[in-house]
């Protein structure tokens, strides 16, 4: 092991002592120890090799000494004998391979010149650009905060979108999670946010997109103004399991980073269901049992302790947008019933919205923001009751309405419905590019429902 050098008081002030004390943190971390050990089975995704005092999480590398190919693999499981799941080319496995540990846990290399920039779960450049500058490392699954040193929402998270800000106000600090089908509008209802929200820096976590997808998102969603304050962290569905997994807690620890400046910072993750696939991947190849809907228990383990993470700081805060694919309504799907109970609000979008081209596609009758009456006036509370009040009579009477048999006078509030709705939903609808002011929308809606 390392041991402690001498303090040289000749070097304090003078311009060697930030390069010593950069040296010296660097060796601290590193394990003397040399451990490699030869592969006993592959299979799958899963490595089995016997290698002493390996720990779970720890990193460990593959090589061939024959051919001089190596691969990365992350300790998942402890038995008889280690395992790892692999985390790039399978192939690269023979028999003759060695295991070398590298003594250390995940970390996240971070700086400020990230932003701007599309990396991979690694902190790799994807955009064809110089390597990453960093300036410091931190553990890729952070301490979640003490709740007693956070500090509470109590201030709205304009986000540039009528029915979100009207109807479904999100405060600053709070985590959302977006439900819907493929199809159901969320790239539109992203676009729209990233457009809108009132943040200083966007951290992006896209989780087993398709290739095509990402570039079209970062040029044409986010654009290159919106990138100058933006990191993009992907992984595409070609990827192992382990670096999908790794994709969620990397761009977590990237927004921590930046709430700890006393930043605003927003998160958006998509998707959250392709974060739980590739640790269900995971657990099952290491031998977990499979429960709700084949998800291993430690899927279920995993999601509050990412959530958690996100929310107000004791300086800066995380604005946290989860987005989960669902069948249907969503009854019976695990990961969408697991994570409402953690979050603080859902946007649940509708396919029927979409196929009638209203966009964005939020099903407000559905949805809920829970911190939505400590960030707004008693005015714009009010106004947004009543304006669900009046699509909710409207929805009741729709069918009589769609095959003539409603008639007008039974009740006053389901004629009021009636006779606005059209005005009720050209308030709801919203084109991709545009961006409304809070307080307009706050104006329209008291108008409304005046």
């Amino acid at each position: 092991m390392i041991t402690p050098v001498p303090q040289h008081n000749s070097l304090e002030g003078t311009p060697l002592e930030p390069a010593i004390s950069s040296l010296w943190s660097t060796a601290k971390r590193i394990d003397t120890r040399v451990v490699a050990e030869r592969i006993t089975r592959a299979v799958g995704t899963l490595i089995h090799a016997v290698l002493p005092e390996a720990r779970i999480g720890e990193l460990c590398l593959l090589q061939d000494t024959r051919t001089g190919l190596s691969l990365e693999a992350e300790v998942i499981g402890l038995l008889d004998e280690w395992r790892a799941a692999h985390r790039s080319e399978a192939w690269r496995v023979c028999p003759a391979a060695r295991s070398r540990l590298h003594w250390r846990m995940r970390e996240v290399p971070i700086g400020p010149d990230l932003l701007g920039r599309v990396i991979d779960s690694r902190c790799r450049p994807l955009d064809g650009k110089c390597e990453v500058k960093t300036t410091e490392v931190r553990p890729l699954h952070g301490r979640v905060p003490n709740p007693m040193t956070r500090r509470m929402v109590e201030r709205p998270f304009p986000l540039g979108v009528r029915a979100l800000d009207g109807l479904l106000t999100c405060g600053e600090g709070q985590r959302i999670g977006i439900y819907g089908e493929p199809g159901g509008g969320k790239s539109t209802l992203i676009s729209q946010i990233v457009k809108g929200a009132a943040a200083d820096v966007f951290i992006f976590a896209l989780i087993c997109q398709r290739g095509r997808e990402v570039r079209e998102f970062v040029e044409r969603h986010l654009g290159e103004e919106g990138l100058r304050r933006a990191i993009v962290v992907v992984e595409t569905s070609d990827r192992s399991a382990t670096e999908r997994a790794q994709c969620a807690p990397m761009a977590t620890a990237l927004a921590e980073y930046f709430r700890e400046q006393g930043l605003r910072v927003a998160l958006l993750l998509d998707s959250l269901t392709r974060f739980c696939r590739a640790m269900r991947e995971i657990g099952l190849a290491a031998g977990e049992p499979p429960t709700r809907r084949g998800f291993p228990p430690s899927v279920f383990a995993a999601l509050p302790g990412l959530l958690e993470r996100a929310g107000m700081g004791e300086r800066g805060s995380i604005t946290a947008f989860y987005t989960v694919l669902v069948e249907g309504d969503g009854t019976g799907d695990p990961i969408a019933e697991e994570s409402r109970g953690i979050v603080d609000g859902h946007i649940v979008l509708s396919r029927a919205l979409a196929a009638r081209s209203h966009f964005p596609a939020i099903d407000v009758l559905q949805s809920r923001s829970r911190v939505m009456d400590a960030v707004v006036s008693e005015t714009h509370r009010k106004a947004a009751s009543f304006f669900r009040d009046l699509l909710a009579r409207y929805a009741e009477c729709e069918f009589l309405i769609n095959v003539g048999e409603y008639k007008q006078g039974g009740d006053p509030l389901t004629d009021r419905a009636v006779a606005s709705i059209g005005e009720l939903k050209e308030f709801l609808r919203q084109s991709e590019d545009e961006v409304s002011d809070f307080e307009e929308t706050v104006g329209w809606m008291s108008r409304l429902t005046s």
